[in-house]
């Protein structure tokens, strides 16, 4: 009898090697952290699938292919700090918290906030720190980073975000004016200032300043 857990579990994999995420380390990641505790309700049973859902907060979970993806473009090293903006359900958290030696999630709403450190905790992921703060300023106790990843699309790259990337760094971000149009950025800083590629077009909520109603 087959495993309809581990069909299911294959496709999932299948889905994202077919959108281009071919990175042994970011797979092998993504198929450690089940998707399914972090989306809640309703929506519980399309966890597997390739597409983003709705959670608390007026927020969403990103479809697993571009986490892939920007995960990928992230190229955490295993002794890499990161910083997440955005926490939102915590998955791509989970994700970054197998690849990098220590995480910082941070974001506006506490509730999403509590409820990811839930998930941690279920999960035993140790390596996860998660804050309630406006994303926009980042974490400047912990500067600077190796990685930083915004799940939330900027007008520009935060300056606040660029100086609290270290030299050498890598930060990946979705810039646009428009909910419509934004492109996803890999930023990379070097001696000389900031290099910037254009990666792929995205669609993300807006990185809002200030903390949110329930923070």
């Amino acid at each position: 009898m087959t495993d309809p857990d581990a069909e299911i579990r294959m496709q999932f994999l299948f889905a994202l090697r077919s959108k281009g995420v071919t990175d042994a380390r970011v797979l092998g990641a993504m198929e450690a952290i089940d998707r399914g505790p972090f989306v809640r309700g309703l929506f519980a049973e399309r966890a597997y699938e390739d597409m983003p859902l709705p959670i608390a907060c007026g927020q969403t979970i990103s479809q697993p292919s571009v986490v892939g993806l920007m995960t990928q473009a992230l190229q955490v090293e295993p002794r890499d700090k990161v910083l997440e903006v955005g926490t939102g359900s915590g998955y791509q958290a989970a994700i970054l918290s197998k690849l990098a030696r220590r995480v910082y999630t941070i974001d506006r709403h506490a509730r999403l906030v509590r409820e990811a450190r839930s998930v941690f905790s279920q999960l035993d992921l140790v390596n996860i720190t998660a804050v309630t703060l406006d994303g926009s300023f980042g974490l400047p106790d912990q500067a600077p980073f190796d990685r930083i990843i915004v799940t939330a699309a900027a007008e520009d790259p935060p300056g606040p975000l660029l100086a609290q990337l270290k030299i050498g760094g890598i930060m990946v971000v979705p810039v646009g004016q428009s909910d419509a149009v934004q492109t996803l950025i890999r930023v990379r800083r070097t001696d000389e200032g900031y290099a910037y590629d254009e990666l792929r077009p995205v669609r993300f909520v807006p990185l809002l300043e200030g903390l949110g109603k329930d923070g």
